[in-house]
C-alpha cells in the first residue's frame, strides 16, 4: 500500500507543507525513526525538525508546530502536515499497518468504561493458547491503549512473524489537553475493522471529557456504529454485550443486519456485577434483545460456573478469581472466544491458567492480606470494595489505602470520593468487619504529570467528610502504607486503590516487607 504526503495530508483532513513524497517507511516515533518513516507528533518545534532532517524521515505529522517549525522544515526540505485532529493521524496509521501486515488476522475490539484491560488480555491469551500468533496493545500501565500515538501502528509493523489474530483494546472516551477526541471509540474501531466487538460497560470515568452516562453512551455506542459501516469488510461480525449493563444492552437496537449479538451476564444475583433493574436508566427497551421469541446466544454465570445457551463452558471449580468484576470480564472473553471458534476445551483450560494483569484485583501478600488494584473511577472503585470485603477472612477487617488521582481535575476527586462511601454503605450492617480509611496524595512517588493539586485533595477529603467517613491522610504512599501495616492484623484485609499514585505500591512493599 504506497502513500505519498499528499495523499496523506487529504486521508487525515491536513493540509501539506512541502513537497510531494513518497513514505517508504512505517509511523513511528521521532526518537525511534528510522529514514523514510512518517513520524507522528502532537506538537514539534525548529530542534525536533533538525532532528528529523538528520535521520532523512519522509515526513513530520502534527497538530501543533511551534515556533518556526514549518519554516524551518520548508528550509530543510522535509514535508510537514498540519491537522487539527492528531487522532485522525494515528486511526490511518493504524489502517495501514493492519492492511500491510495484518490484512488476513482475526481481529477483536474490546471498548467500555471498565474491566477493557482484563477483558482484552484473557482472550489474548485463549488465542495465544488456541495456536494463534496474536498481538495485543494492552498492557499493565494501560498506556498503549490510549491510541493517541502511534505507537500501535509501530507495534503491529515490527510484531515477530505473521500476525494471525489481534485482540486492541480502544479507550472509550479520549481527549488530549482537556480537549475531548471527539468519536474516538468509532474512529478507532472502524481502522481496525473487527471480526468481534466486544463492550464491557458504560459509567463515568474521564469527567470532563463527558459529563454524563448520554455523553458516555454516545462515545462508546460508537464502537456499535463502526461495524455497522459500509466500509467493512466482513459478512458476518459478532457484538459480545453485558446485558448486565443497561446503556451496553441498549446498543443491540443498532446492530445492523449483518451483526450478531451474544450477551453476557449472571443470572445468580450472587454473581452480578451490577443490578439491571434497579438501575435508573433501565428502561424496558434496554431488554428487548432477550425477550422471549428474540432470545440471542448468552453467555452466563450461574452456581455450575460459566456457561452458554445451558452448556458448561468453563465449570466453577475451574475459575482462578471469583471477584464479581472479574467474572464479568471472564464471560466477555469467553463470550469472544466461543464466536471465534475457540473449543470450549481449550477456553476451559485458558481461563483457568490465567494470571491477571499487574495491579488488576492482585494478591500482593498474605496475613495480612494484600490486594491491589487499578480502581480509579466511580464504578471501578464500588467493585472492588465490594469484592474485597466479601473475600474477607474470619475475623478479619478491611483497611483501604486510596491514592488521590492528581492532575485529573475535582469532578473526577469528588465523584471517587463518593465511591468509596458508597462502597463503605454496604457494609454499615456489618460494621464489625471495617478497619480504617487512609487516604494519600502519593507526593514521594509521582512525576509532574501526576501531582495532586490542593484544591483536588480539598475536595476529595470534603467528600469523605460530607458521607461521614472518618479517614487519615498522609502526603506520602510510603508513611500511608507503613501506616496501615502497623495497624492490620495477620486476619485483615489490606485494600491498596488509585491509578498512577498506587502504581508504585509494589516495590514500596517489598522494601518494608523484604519480599
Amino acid at each position: 500500500m504506497e502513500i505519498t504526503t499528499s495523499y496523506l495530508a487529504q486521508k487525515i483532513e491536513g493540509k501539506l507543507f512541502g513537497h510531494d513524497k513518497k513514505i517508504t517507511g512505517i509511523f513511528n516515533f521521532l526518537g525511534d525513526a528510522k529514514p523514510g518513516d512518517a513520524v507522528v507528533r502532537h506538537w514539534i518545534n525548529e530542534q525536533g525538525i533538525e532532528i528529523a532532517v538528520e535521520k532523512r524521515i519522509s515526513c513530520i505529522i502534527t497538530q501543533n508546530p511551534h515556533g518556526k517549525a514549518v519554516e524551518t522544515a520548508a528550509k530543510l526540505g522535509l514535508p510537514v502536515i498540519v491537522t487539527e485532529r492528531i487522532e485522525l493521524a494515528n486511526a490511518f496509521a493504524i489502517e495501514w499497518a493492519i492492511k500491510r501486515f495484518a490484512a488476513d488476522a482475526l481481529r477483536i475490539v474490546v471498548t467500555g468504561t471498565n474491566g477493557k484491560s482484563t477483558t482484552t488480555h484473557m482472550i489474548h491469551k485463549i488465542l495465544e493458547d488456541a495456536g494463534y500468533n496474536t498481538y495485543t496493545n494492552t498492557d499493565p500501565q494501560s498506556e498503549f491503549n490510549t491510541l493517541i500515538d502511534p505507537r500501535v501502528a509501530k507495534q503491529i509493523a515490527e510484531f515477530p512473524g505473521k500476525i494471525e489474530a489481534m485482540v486492541v483494546e480502544v479507550s472509550e472516551v479520549q481527549g488530549w489537553l482537556n480537549k475531548l477526541m471527539k468519536d474516538h471509540a468509532r474512529i478507532m474501531t472502524s481502522v481496525v475493522n473487527p471480526d468481534v466487538l466486544v463492550l464491557t460497560n458504560v459509567s463515568l470515568d474521564h469527567i470532563g471529557l463527558v459529563n454524563s452516562l448520554e455523553e458516555a453512551f454516545h462515545e462508546i455506542s460508537g464502537a456499535m456504529k463502526a461495524i455497522n459501516s459500509p466500509s467493512k469488510t466482513h459478512e458476518k461480525t459478532f457484538a459480545v454485550l453485558n446485558k448486565e449493563d443497561p446503556l451496553i444492552s441498549k446498543m443491540a437496537k443498532l446492530k445492523g443486519s449483518e451483526t450478531d449479538v451474544i450477551f453476557y451476564g449472571a443470572t445468580d444475583p450472587v454473581f452480578k456485577a451490577c443490578n439491571l433493574e434497579n438501575s435508573p436508566e433501565y428502561k424496558e427497551e434496554a431488554k428487548y434483545e432477550y425477550e422471549e421469541g428474540n432470545r440471542p446466544s448468552e453467555v452466563n454465570m450461574g452456581p455450575d460456573g460459566i456457561t452458554c445457551n445451558g452448556d458448561v463452558i468453563v465449570p466453577m471449580e475451574k475459575l482462578p478469581f471469583k471477584s464479581r468484576h472479574f467474572l464479568q470480564n471472564t464471560m466477555a472473553a469467553v463470550g469472544a472466544a466461543l464466536v471465534v471458534g475457540i473449543s470450549k476445551k481449550t477456553i476451559e483450560e485458558s481461563v483457568s491458567s490465567y494470571k491477571p494483569l499487574k495491579r488488576r484485583f492482585s494478591v500482593l501478600h498474605e496475613h495480612p492480606t494484600i490486594i491491589d488494584d487499578f480502581a480509579h473511577n466511580p464504578d471501578g472503585i464500588i467493585a472492588t470494595i465490594k469484592s474485597a470485603a466479601k473475600s474477607l477472612k474470619d475475623n478479619g477487617q478491611l483497611y483501604i489505602v486510596s491514592a488521590i488521582r492528581g492532575s485529573r481535575g475535582e469532578a473526577i476527586n469528588s465523584a471517587n470520593a463518593q465511591a468509596i462511601a458508597d462502597g463503605f454503605k454496604g457494609l454499615e450492617s456489618k460494621e464489625h468487619l471495617i478497619g480504617s480509611l487512609i487516604v494519600t496524595s502519593s507526593s514521594d512517588v509521582v512525576d509532574e504529570n501526576n501531582t495532586v493539586k490542593n484544591h483536588e485533595k480539598v475536595v476529595f477529603l470534603e467528600k469523605l467528610e460530607r458521607e461521614g467517613l472518618k479517614y487519615e491522610f498522609h502526603e506520602k504512599l510510603q508513611t500511608a502504607v507503613e501506616t496501615v501495616l502497623k495497624s492490620a492484623n495477620p486476619t485483615d484485609t489490606i485494600l491498596l486503590i488509585g491509578a498512577q499514585g498506587m502504581d508504585p505500591v509494589s516495590d514500596i512493599l517489598d522494601e518494608i516487607l523484604d519480599i
